[in-house]
């Protein structure tokens, strides 16, 4: 009977995961015959090998692979073959160099736009793989085998590739270094990568598989929370880049669906390659900052309301402030100056001196004297060093005056502060 293929692959990781190693080689068989395209068949195809005891055509696949991947465009899925033929003793000089060569800061083959591969269609119908099949052992590792190592269905590879994060800011002598730095994490269902809290100590890219962006579930002043999954980020994502220019506490847990191949790189790595290249340091700062900033876009009900061009725009119109930890940001009894938006770090807001509230990444303060015309009723202080973006009064009225939909968000937002802080 046909199943669809993304419960033909469900049903291989399960395999796998039980040790039923034959089973699953069968089953990944079996889709790559459907669908040679499938590059992660191959990758798993090399994992059941070395399982099966056919290390040597593991090493054969996941080389051959990697090579491919680099040379198709799919950098991050080439570093996860390179650092498994890594912890086989096996020499990846050669595909680093290739990887250097395509993606690699100021490469001639980097380009904004260029081909991408059809993704795998989960939808599409597929026989199981026959009974006893897996019978057969030795049969079935030379035939999967085989088969993983037939690129015949690739006609051509693209001239051009797109950048990927962090890796094509690096320059060409610094990228072997990188890739030796990086640490694969092969992380099964529900595993956490990082809990909310947590040190920021590494930032993460998901090489295959996908992960959930979890927040809530730990406690806040005292007071449970509900934990809430806010996204899935998929093949190619970043996550945790706060990292690279601070150590303060995760904002939410990350935790795998079904299976993830991690790659992670530390900050004490990125330190290490900045001391060789000092230039470097300011080019990933600015590129983990506008991370931030486009996460931030994407997340926060603010620029909700528009399109990218006049997000751009409005984003234009604040100002980026980085502020000490224990610096008083709004004072008390005061007139409002504008709206802040955090980018990174934590503030406390405090009224007649005592705690009321603690904001982080992606939350906003300053509203509630814009809107009503009062002095402000809190003092707000960073908690740890903080990045703010602050729009001044006078725009901010203009914005709310323009989009009665803004206007309500931040009256609605108002209403619900006073109510949490009077204990209502």
């Amino acid at each position: 009977m046909p199943l669809q293929l993304r419960d033909l692959k469900n049903e291989a990781r399960t395999l796998a995961r039980t040790g039923q190693h034959a089973d699953a080689l069968a089953a990944h068989e079996q889709m790559l015959a459907k669908n040679p395209l499938d590059s992660e068949s191959r990758r798993r195809i090399a994992d059941l090998l070395f399982q099966l005891g056919d290390r040597a055509g593991a090493v054969e696949v996941y080389r051959t692979v990697a090579l491919h991947d680099v040379r198709s465009g799919h950098l991050l899925p080439a570093l996860v073959s390179c650092k498994v033929l890594e912890s086989l003793g096996q020499n990846t000089d050669q595909i680093v160099a290739l990887m250097a060569r395509n993606f690699s800061h100021g490469s001639p083959t980097l380009a904004k736009f260029a081909a991408r591969q059809a993704p795998v269609d989960l939808d599409a119908s597929i026989e199981p793989p026959a009974p006893g099949v897996a019978s057969d052992v030795a049969k079935l590792v030379a035939r999967a085998r085989a088969r993983a190592l037939d690129l015949s269905a690739f006609v051509q590879y693209p001239e051009q590739f797109l950048p990927v994060a962090f890796f094509s800011e690096l320059p060409p002598e610094l990228f072997p270094a990188a890739v030796k730095m990086s640490r694969l994490l092969r992380a099964g269902d529900g595993d956490l990568v990082f809990r909310e809290g947590d040190p920021g100590s590494a930032f993460y890219f998901v090489a295959a598989g996908q992960v959930r962006v979890v927040a809530g579930g730990q406690p806040v002043d005292g007071r449970p929370t509900r934990a809430t999954e806010l996204t899935r980020l998929l093949e190619g994502a970043l996550f945790g880049e706060m990292a690279l220019v601070t150590d303060q506490p995760r904002t939410a847990s990350i935790q795998v669906v079904g299976e993830a191949d991690l790659l992670e790189v530390s900050r004490a790595a990125v330190a290490e390659l900045t001391r060789a290249v000092p230039v470097l340091a300011e080019r990933l700062d600015h590129f983990a900052r506008e991370r931030l900033l486009k996460n931030l876009i994407a997340s926060s009900p603010l620029f909700k309301p528009f399109d990218n061009q006049q997000q751009m725009e409005l984003i234009r119109r604040f100002e980026g402030i980085d502020v000490a930890a224990g610096t008083t940001i709004i004072r008390e009894n005061e007139i409002g100056q504008g709206l802040f938006v955090i980018l990174l770090g934590e503030v406390q807001v405090l009224r007649n001196g005592v705690p009321v509230a603690r904001l982080r990444a992606g939350e906003l303060f300053g509203e509630m004297a814009l809107l009503s015309d009062h002095p402000t009723n809190a003092e707000v202080r960073t908690v740890v060093p903080t990045s703010v973006l602050f729009l001044g009064r006078d725009y901010f009225r203009r914005l709310v005056s323009a989009l009665p939909a803004l206007r309500k968000y931040f009256e609605d937002l108002a209403r619900t502060r006073a109510a949490q802080s009077s204990g209502r």
